[in-house]
């Protein structure tokens, strides 16, 4: 017998109490058990981001939250540095420019973080950019930037600091008000543990400040509209009224376990994960490496997309691929949102048999067993 098991950065194992709820039967989303449940979760949320802030959802995947934080933060014409050090880096690049602004670019090799010095360099250069637009995990490579670093150069600076936590939320620290980010944006599948299809968007007065200045076209990712319909309990457009009930249900797991322990035991999974990696002989990718998913360098000679098809297809394994110029040379096993020690045991063990069986000699068992050394300590 076959179990589907999914080790990938999103979607996420979703807990069985998020799913019970959406079996429940659907309720009206302008009904008051619905207007509870909106600020229930919007009050929650703020414990995640860590932030005093407020909160906003948007009926869409992560994309949405990223477009709509360039829409509403920057008017036409003005200008943006863009850190791109993946997909997703590159994908701030791109939604700036369908909207006119103007990008500076910071280029980084994938598998590498952003050096500070030269996003100050940028900084120094371009006196009059808006906004710095960065990922804390940029996913496709598995690295971590180092968001603390950056929001010390933009806080003593009118420029705001608009951070992708797509993946990361929950999973590596970003202490939005400590650190003085402005916008943090994220989404449901990853971290939260909650099948796809919402996102959010926590904004500080300096970004508000920036959203009333704004010109360019909003209408259905409206920040304003969302913010003044959240207050209410309600929301500008239908809400996924089932996948909110989810939600709220995930988040209850992570506001009792406590945002810090949650934190935590990802970086557990994770030190256990790349130790285990590092036994079979095999490099990690990220140099830089994230809670939230580690990502291998595969030797000459083995084809990743084979792999990753044996272990789903044979053994009901998903893994996560490389992406662009990484497709087939690097393998990401995501140890996030709904997991534990025995889940990484199971992802590791499994990657053993996969590569044996593709024709990489390891030592069996030298993987589990650093995993284990993790665990005991």
């Amino acid at each position: 017998m076959k179990k589907n098991l999914l080790f990938t950065p999103g979607p996420t194992p979703i807990p069985p109490e998020a799913l019970l709820a959406m079996a429940q039967p659907i309720d009206y989303h302008r009904s008051n058990a619905t207007a509870a449940l909106i600020k229930d979760v919007l009050e929650k949320l703020k414990h995640v981001f860590q932030t005093e802030n407020d909160v906003l959802f948007l009926t869409s995947s992560g994309t949405g939250a990223m477009e709509g934080a360039v829409s509403n933060l920057l008017s036409r014409g003005e200008k943006a540095i863009v850190i791109r050090s993946g997909k997703f880096g590159e994908r701030w690049g791109e939604i700036c420019a369908t909207y006119g602004i103007e990008v500076i670019p910071i280029d980084v090799t994938w598998g590498n973080s952003v050096e500070p010095d030269i996003v100050a360099s940028a900084l120094a250069e371009h006196t009059d950019v808006k906004a710095v637009f960065a990922t804390l995990c940029e996913t496709s490579t598995g690295v971590l930037h180092d968001i603390e670093a950056l929001a010390r150069l933009t806080r003593i600076r009118p420029t705001l600091l608009v951070v992708d936590a797509v993946s990361a939320l929950g999973a590596d620290d970003l202490q939005m008000d400590n650190w003085g980010v402005d916008v943090v944006v994220s989404c449901s599948q990853k971290g939260l543990m909650t099948p796809p299809g919402l996102a959010f968007a926590a904004v500080n007065q300096r970004a508000w400040d920036a959203v009333e200045r704004s010109d360019l076209p909003k209408y259905y990712l409206d920040f304003r509209k969302a913010y003044e319909s959240g207050l209410e309990g309600s929301v500008p457009y239908t809400p996924a009224v089932t996948l909110l009930t989810a939600l709220q249900q995930a988040l209850n797991r992570i506001c009792a376990e406590g945002i810090q322990h949650t934190i935590d035991r990802h970086n557990r999974l994770a030190l256990a994960t790349r130790s285990a990696i590092k036994a079979l002989g095999l490099p990690l990718f990220a140099a830089s490496p994230a809670n939230t998913l580690t990502s291998i360098r595969l030797p000459e000679g083995i084809d990743g997309k084979a792999l990753i098809n044996l272990m789903r297809d044979t053994y009901g394994i998903t893994y996560a691929g490389g992406q662009s110029q990484l497709s087939g040379k690097i393998v990401r096993i995501a140890h996030l949102g709904w997991m534990n020690e025995n889940d990484v045991i199971v992802a590791i063990s499994a990657f053993e048999r996969g590569l044996v069986e593709i024709g990489h000699a390891i030592p069996l068992g030298a993987g589990v067993s650093a995993a284990q050394e993790i665990f005991t300590q």
